[in-house]
């Protein structure tokens, strides 16, 4: 059975990241490496990892200072040393237990990268944020319109890769601009992309949540930065 390396980044989620590392722990496949990034945590994220955490994780790596989930995810994919690489947020919104339905355009299909929808199929979601569901789904739009995909949830947590295929890309995003960055470059390589509806628990600001309408502005000059620079 492949080998699934779990790259967590993490920021200031002392709340949650025991519970998603006991998750990813738990989820069923056969062999994972669980990789966390803490990116300069204020909040006791960073002390919780160093004296009770550490042990239950394969790899914590610690930035010099904040930097972003572009440059955490940077950080935990070059340590990676599974077959298949999948970015899991510190959070509680998405599922480990979906992973093998991840995992399985890969095995089964020959796809070099999955992305898992929240708004393909018919699990659970939670009902939150009209104007960042709107949002999402225009950045997906454009994001399409340049690359030739017809993804549903380009901004997803759940994207998920062959090794070999993301340790290939230099991400240079620090920040939310990697999810349209990695989404261009893929494209460009001619990847076989494959999507998979996934449940999505999301959580409100007061619970955690960061990403903003600075982020959306970031977004959208990553779209036509790597869509529209020179090969």
């Amino acid at each position: 059975m492949p080998k699934l390396s779990v790259v967590i980044p993490c920021y200031n989620e002392k709340t949650t990241i025991r519970t998603v590392i006991e998750r990813v722990r738990a989820a069923p496949v056969e062999s994972i490496e669980i990789i966390v990034v803490d990116d300069y945590s204020t909040d006791g994220t960073r002390e919780l990892l160093k004296t009770e955490l550490q042990p239950l994780a394969d790899r914590v790596l610690f930035q010099d200072r904040n930097r972003g989930k572009g440059a955490a995810l940077r950080t935990g994919f070059a340590a990676a040393t599974g077959d298949i690489v999948v970015v899991q947020d510190a959070d509680l919104e998405y599922d480990p237990n979906e992973f093998p339905r991840l995992m399985a355009p890969i095995l089964e299909r020959g796809a070099d990268v999955v992305y898992g929808s929240r708004f393909a199929g018919a699990d659970a979601h939670r009902v939150l944020y009209f104007w960042h569901m709107m949002g999402n789904r225009v950045l997906t739009l454009a994001s399409n319109m340049f690359t030739g995909l017809n993804l549903t949830d380009m901004e997803t947590c759940y994207k998920m890769f062959r090794r070999e295929v993301i340790q290939s890309i230099v991400i240079e995003e620090d920040r939310f601009g990697f999810e349209p960055e990695i989404t261009a470059k893929i494209a460009r390589k001619h990847c076989v992309i494959y999507e998979v509806g996934i449940s999505y628990h999301g959580r409100t600001y007061e619970q955690g949540k960061k990403i903003g309408w600075v982020d959306g502005v970031r977004a959208i000059y990553a779209i036509l930065k790597y869509n529209l620079r020179p090969r």
